[in-house]
This record gives structure tokens, sequence and C-alpha cells, in this order.
């Protein structure tokens, strides 16, 4: 039994943040009812270009990563046909879940108290931009302003001199990191109302996860009154330790070392390089002489890595004890052998999508794909007790799809 079976979400959210939370707890058990807009549907549905990738035809990833495992119902909830049919989800619901705004949600009568008026008990979480509170609090934005420009994310990778900033890796990137700590506290408020009997009010924003996400070196930079730096583009890493830092290899890969205590790893990284003769070379005596010489350290590693491939390197390095890895692009990370033994990734329906960052019992969740549109409508309808003539009814009046 996954933990939250027999949980019902009522999602009234679109893009990628709010939904990414209902795709979490779909996998989690929960059963998640998206609503979408009865003629429109979610506006992702119509992404298809995102950077240099274009997806033709269906199923669609920017579409299926935060919607898998959901039905879908294509309701009008501004007309009063619908909203009559979203309360009675609502009577029957554990979380109700939204991305809308402040005054989107005071005008379709679906705030706190509108549906805390039919059901007293239930969880209501909201995902925002810029936060529940403040002279911006009904501002819209998205991950890559939010999240990525203005907690800090951005500046803090782009080196000087650099015009602009540094992009995210990817799309939904601050959406999928939001959506999964909104999860978590959809979680811990049903558990609370289990304990106590009282719901909860759940805010989560792009704006507090990007913030979380930087909250090192946001909380360096308070105590400091400085900023984080950015390093130089090609720059080994560590001014001090070369057992910390990137170095590249003979096919144009790279490998990643974070040996936070270069002391006690050097003896053993010599070995795996072939360079025993450097264990008691006297500038790398021990942690404070290897500082002192990274310089040479790091010329004479870029030497002897740069002259095999990165399979070589895979291979020397697995008995390794130290912490690194490749340095993998996109592609890479979908036949990494790790991945894949985890089963990060996993099947939902014709795709593959990466498994939310959560397992239970050492064993990947159950998925499936997202919902086409206003698929499980009449389905659901009828769990509600609607007959077939008030279904007719309300497809006549345009409020359901």
């Amino acid at each position: 039994m996954r933990p939250l079976e027999g949980v019902r979400v009522v999602e009234v959210a679109m893009y990628g943040f709010v939904p990414s939370a209902g795709a979490v707890l779909a996998e989690w058990g929960a059963d998640v009812i998206k609503i979408e807009h009865a003629v429109i549907g979610d506006p992702q549905r119509g992404l298809r270009q995102t950077g240099t990738m274009r997806v033709e035809g269906d199923p669609n990833p920017n579409v299926e990563h935060a919607n898998r495992g959901k039905r879908s119902l294509g309701l009008d909830i501004s007309i009063p046909e619908g909203r009559e049919v979203l309360l009675d989800l609502v009577r029957g619901a554990d979380v109700f879940l939204t991305s809308f705004l402040p005054r989107v949600r005071t005008k379709l009568s679906i705030d706190v108290d509108d549906i805390r008026a039919v059901n007293p008990k239930i969880v209501y979480a909201r995902g925002s931009a810029l936060g529940p509170r403040g002279i911006e609090s009904d501002k819209g934005g998205y991950d890559m302003t939010a999240f990525w420009a203005r907690a800090g994310v951005a500046a803090t990778l782009t080196p000087a001199g650099t015009e602009g900033m540094i992009a995210p890796p990817g799309p939904a990137f601050g959406d999928t990191i939001s959506g999964t700590n909104l999860a978590g506290g959809i979680a811990a408020a049903l558990f609370k109302r289990e304990r106590t009997g009282e719901p909860s009010v759940v805010d989560v924003s792009l704006l507090s996860s990007g913030v979380w996400a930087m909250g090192h070196t946001i909380a360096l930079s308070a105590h400091l009154g400085v900023h984080m730096e950015a390093p130089k583009a090609g720059g080994h890493g560590s001014p001090r330790n070369p057992l910390s830092g990137v170095y590249g290899t003979a096919d144009g890969r790279y490998v990643s070392f974070v040996m936070l205590q270069p002391g006690r790893f050097w003896a053993d990284v010599c070995r795996h390089i072939d360079r025993p003769d450097l264990i008691d070379d006297p500038r790398f005596a021990n942690a404070e002489a290897i500082g002192e010489n990274t310089a040479e350290a790091v010329a004479i590693l870029r030497e002897v890595i740069g002259s095999k491939p990165l399979s070589d390197w895979t291979q020397r390095f697995g008995t390794l004890s130290g912490p690194w890895a490749p340095i993998q692009d996109s592609l890479q990370v979908v036949s990494d052998p790790q991945v894949r033994a985890n089963e990060y990734l996993i099947k939902a329906g014709e795709l593959e999508l990466v498994s939310n960052p959560v397992q239970f019992d050492v064993a990947a969740p159950e998925s499936g794909p997202a919902p086409e549109f206003a698929a499980q409508t009449e389905e659901i309808l009828l769990e509600l007790g609607l007959d077939w003539e008030r279904i007719i009814e309300l497809k006549t009046a345009g409020a359901v799809t």
C-alpha cells in the first residue's frame, strides 16, 4: 500500500509548479483530480518548444512530467453549474491544491473560507510566485523570475563580466523543486490533521524554494556582508585543494572531484592515477603542504587525467575512496547505471519519466501517464452520483467537457 492511498486531492492549477506537486502526491498513492478549464484546458498542454528541443505529437513530456498519474475533469468553475460540481468534489476531498492568485481565488469563490465552508477539515495548499504576504503577494511569476533570478541562483552562477545571466539548465527546474517542497508540506499537514484533527493552510512559493535552495550561501552572505561570487569559467575549483575541482579527460569529457580532506585522500588518488611517486613528495606531505602547493598539484593532475578517456577513469575510479563523478549531460544521465539500478527513471505510459525523489520500502513509485484533456470527466461525475441526464445538462450549459 502506498503512503497516500485513500487520499483525494482536487487540483485547480496550471503550468508546472503546482501540478508537479500533484504529480508527486499521485506517485505517493493519492487520487489526484486535475480540474482543467472546460474549453482550453491547462495551457501547458500547448507547450511544444523548450529551448532547442521540440516535441511533435503525443505523448508530450512537457505535459506528462507534472501531470502523471492524475485524472482530468474539464470544468468551467466560473459559472454556477461548474462551481457546484467543484464543491461536490471538495466535500469528499482531503486536499485542495491551487496555483491561482488571491484576486482570482476571490473572484472564483475558491479561497480558503469558500472551500472550508463546505469542507472544514480540508487541507488547503497554495503555490505562488512570491509568497502569501507582502505587497507583491498577488503578482504572478515563473521559475525563471521568482526562483532563478530573484532568489540569487542566477547571479551566483554567472561569472563576473558575463553579459546578462546564466540561464536555468532546463524547463521547470525551479517548478519541479518547488512542487516537491509543496507535496512534502501537504503530507506533513495530512499527518498533523490525522494526529490533531486540525487542518492547515500550506504555502510554498517559487521564491521561498529558491531562497531555501540557496540557504547556505545566503546565510554566509547575511553573516559576512558579501555576496558569493561565481568561479571563473574554466577554473579548477578550490584555490587550496587540488582534490576539489574539475579535470578534463582525453575525449573532451570532465570529472569532478569533491574530496574536502585532501590529506586523507591524496595517497589513494595517486595510486589510482599510477603516480605513487607523488605520495611521498614533500610538496604534498600533508593537508597544509597540499594547500600551499595546490597550483602544482592541479597541473600534474590535469596532465595525467587529460591523458586518458573518461571510460578509462570510470573503471579506475570505481574503487577510489573519495567522492568523484563524471560530468554528464541530460542524455547521458538516461543511461547512467546507478540511475537505472535505483529506478530513478520509471515507465509512465509510453514514456520514461524521472520518478519523484522519495522511495518507500526500497521500491520505485508506481506511476502512470498524464490524462488526456478531460478524459475522466464522465467517470468522475458518475462517481459523484450524477446521472446521465444531469451530465448532459452540464455539458449543454458548458460547465463540463
